[in-house]
């Protein structure tokens, strides 16, 4: 009797599977928003609106050359075209907008894509840290010109003058934690102390979860080679500095392109005037985007700007209208070039 062949599945299936599904999920989890931005277009400046297109495509290459012009300088990696940075931050972006996991579904893809051009794992967690940290950075720094020009203008409320100290705390304490992840790299010391408490920590974790059936999920030198990896990068980056500027510059555009899409968006509902709490709100709502899992973004952006003094539902149609038109954008542009880089890069 012939032996039943086995269906196997490869890690290329289940990923593209599990894209698909997550992908519905986010879809599904904002259906009701999609069709308050097809009811709300009638009131908007359709035309307006289309600026978006090149804006957004902009938007994801100036997302990629924070990476890839810092990449440039590295000899250890391989050559690629302005089209392939291009495609790899469509991808990027289609990443984290389709894996609600904070900013750990990027990252883990950051790093699986850019495997073929000989960047490391601590090399790709390196410039991901880094993005983070200069557009954060740069948001930060709108945030307190945007306050202040509200605050000469006398146009911020008495009772929502608590944000003000609120959004110096928040981007106060995504400081540092980015300055401790670059203090435990810069040492190496620091950094197999750090290996073996994540080691213990994550083999604590796996037990739980698996009620004691497996015991580790990693191994320890595994853990302190991507630290030392990501300790050396650090390294390199402060002896030469020069290297940065190119990336802090693409940052500072990115970010400008970031607060860009909700003003384009308010234009187009005749409320240009609204950049500077745009500005406050963007800042505040990247911070909830970078540390905690999908939804919190829009929340903390239009709480912000209601707190502000925006009506209600001017500050709600904004965040929700950008956040569908930006959705939908990069489900097209992104899920086809998505599956053709995890189809072409998986050979199991």
């Amino acid at each position: 009797m012939a032996k039943k062949k086995r269906l196997k599945v490869s890690f290329k299936t289940f990923l593209i599977v599990l894209t698909a599904v997550l992908v519905g999920y986010v879809v599904y989890k904002n259906w009701p928003d999609i069709l308050e931005t097809l009811n709300h277009l009638k009131d908007t400046n359709i035309f307006v609106l289309l600026l978006l297109i090149p804006e957004q495509l902009f938007m994801y290459f100036a997302c990629g050359q924070i990476f890839f012009s810092y990449l440039k300088s590295q000899r250890n990696v391989k050559e690629f075209s302005k089209k392939e940075v291009f495609r790899i931050s469509t991808e990027l972006n289609f990443v984290n907008h389709a894996v609600p996991a904070g900013g750990l579904g990027g990252l883990a893809f950051l790093t699986y894509r850019l495997g073929s051009y000989n960047v490391s794992a601590g090399q790709a967690s390196f410039l991901y840290l880094f993005r983070y940290g200069i557009t954060t950075l740069i948001n930060y720094l709108q945030a307190l010109i945007a306050m202040l020009v509200l605050l000469t203008l006398n146009l911020i409320p008495e009772e929502a003058k608590w944000i003000i100290p609120v959004a110096l705390v928040m981007n106060a304490g995504v400081f540092f934690a980015l300055w401790f992840v670059v203090y435990i790299a810069g040492n190496k010391k620091r950094i197999d102390f750090f290996a073996k408490f994540v080691n213990k920590l994550s083999n604590i974790a796996i037990k739980i979860v698996t009620f004691g059936r497996r015991k580790r999920i990693v191994n320890y030198d595994d853990i302190s080679n991507y630290f030392s990896d990501i300790h050396e990068n650090v390294k390199m980056a402060r002896e030469n500095k020069r290297f940065l500027k190119r990336p802090a510059i693409w940052g500072l555009i990115f970010s400008f392109c970031e607060v860009g899409t909700y003003w384009l968006v308010a234009i187009s509902l005749g409320r240009p005037e609204l950049l500077a709490y745009i500005m406050v709100g963007e800042a505040i709502g990247s911070v909830f985007d970078g540390i905690v899992p999908y939804g919190l973004y829009e929340l903390g952006m239009a709480g912000v700007m209601i707190a502000l003094g925006v009506d209600f539902p001017t500050a709600t149609i904004i965040t929700v209208m950008t956040r569908v038109i930006t959705l939908l954008f990069t489900i097209i542009s992104g899920s086809i070039p998505y599956y053709k880089a995890i189809k072409g890069k998986d050979n199991g």
